[in-house]
């Protein structure tokens, strides 16, 4: 009896594989060993990075944060303390909008809280 290796199985695989490697640089894109290494480590950073995301974008919020309120004579520490204890229940990100596009509304919000 003839030796079955499925070979349709092992071929969608590969495919899948290559189909995931297409844009990458020289043999990463069309070499299967080469391009299943540069796959499973792509999955490993993007696993990684959509956590790092949210890391990111909280630093980036509380550093515009920061410059608004320096801008209005105010730390960003005295900022969201004063935030906290006056319950103003706007989070980072929409202050960070605030101090970014409408400087007229942030001003307003830190002068409630003065």
């Amino acid at each position: 009896m003839p030796r079955s290796v499925n070979s349709v199985a092992s071929r969608s695989r590969r495919k899948k594989i290559l189909k995931q490697a297409k844009g990458f640089f020289g043999r990463r894109k069309n070499v299967w060993t080469i391009a299943k290494n540069a796959v499973e480590k792509a999955m490993l950073y993007s696993y990684r990075d959509r956590k790092v995301k949210k890391r990111n974008f909280r630093s980036l919020w509380i550093i515009r944060i920061n410059a608004g309120a320096r801008l209005n004579g105010m730390s960003y520490s005295q900022f969201m303390g004063k935030i906290k204890t006056n319950n103003i229940g706007l989070n980072r990100k929409v202050l960070a909008d605030l101090a970014m596009n409408q400087p007229d509304a942030f001003k307003a919000i830190i002068d409630k809280i003065k």
